[in-house]
């Protein structure tokens, strides 16, 4: 298990981290009267997150909210919560999710992050420094009065950890479908109504990588049972239902744009 250190000397934390300003590694010196407030929608900082990182076990809790999709070289899982960058549509302006949507473990850890430290060849447990209810004498301290770390952020660290061992299943789940060429590109598409009830022209949302199905239904038997028995079989059906997700993105999208006041002519 992580513990809170010490700043590394001379070392240098590495990586961009979405959601996360002002990482700095959690350590008694620099944060020992600070703790995390409580707040009856914490989650603001999650509004600029339309594409969330999730781990594959998240994946049957979060299809029912959205697409899961596969982005870049490495094919990281995402969870779409909108259609616009910086947009996430499942954040309210009270800071709390919509009721019944499936938040991410991603945002969950927050303000919490590992971050690696290449010149001491280690993973370090940092804090947003910058995130709003990171304050002076919080409800929740990060350390008790003797300078040991609280049960709080005990609890903190497990589901750090816990997160990474997630994370790492993560790649070998991707790495898998990568060595059985299951990936291919895939586009998601609306086809607005014309004022006379006619299809309009089709109109690209997003490109992103998927599983397709038939390389999917063309693997052996054998290979099928394989999936099925360690358990990624059921998470790439999960991925594949959650693609009708797109619909339901712009449903609401349509829903919310027939909501706005129009302005007046001049």
């Amino acid at each position: 298990m992580s513990e809170p250190t010490q700043a590394p000397a001379g070392g240098e934390l590495t990586g961009s981290v979405l959601f996360y300003n002002k990482p700095e590694p959690l350590a008694r010196e620099l944060h020992g009267k600070l703790g995390v407030k409580r707040m009856d929608g914490p989650f603001k900082f999650a509004k600029a997150g339309h594409a969330i990182p999730l781990t594959v076990g998240e994946f049957p809790l979060a299809a029912v909210t959205g697409p899961i999709i596969f982005v870049g070289d490495e094919k990281l899982p995402i969870a779409v919560m909108g259609l616009n960058a910086g947009e996430n549509m499942f954040v309210q302006d009270n800071g709390l999710f919509e009721p019944g949507v499936y938040i991410p473990a991603y945002v969950r850890r927050y303000p919490f992050v590992f971050a690696n430290d290449n010149q001491n060849n280690q993973m370090v447990l940092c804090i947003d420094r910058a995130a709003e209810f990171v304050v002076e004498g919080g409800d929740m301290p990060f350390f008790d009065d003797k300078g040991e770390p609280s049960d709080y952020t005990k609890n903190c660290i497990e589901f750090c950890n816990n997160f990474e061992i997630e994370r790492q299943r993560t790649m070998s789940f991707v790495e898998l479908l990568k060595g059985l060429d299951l990936f291919e590109l895939k586009t998601a598409q609306f086809t607005p109504t014309n004022p006379d009830g006619t299809a309009g022209q089709s109109q690209k949302i997003a490109e992103y990588y998927g599983v397709s199905e038939e390389k999917l239904n063309q693997l052996p038997a054998e290979k099928i049972l394989e999936l099925r028995d360690n358990g990624a079989l059921g998470q790439i059906y999960a991925h594949l239902l959650s693609l009708v997700g797109w619909d339901r993105l712009i449903a609401i999208a349509l829903a919310r744009s027939a909501q706005q006041p129009v302005a007046a002519n001049a």
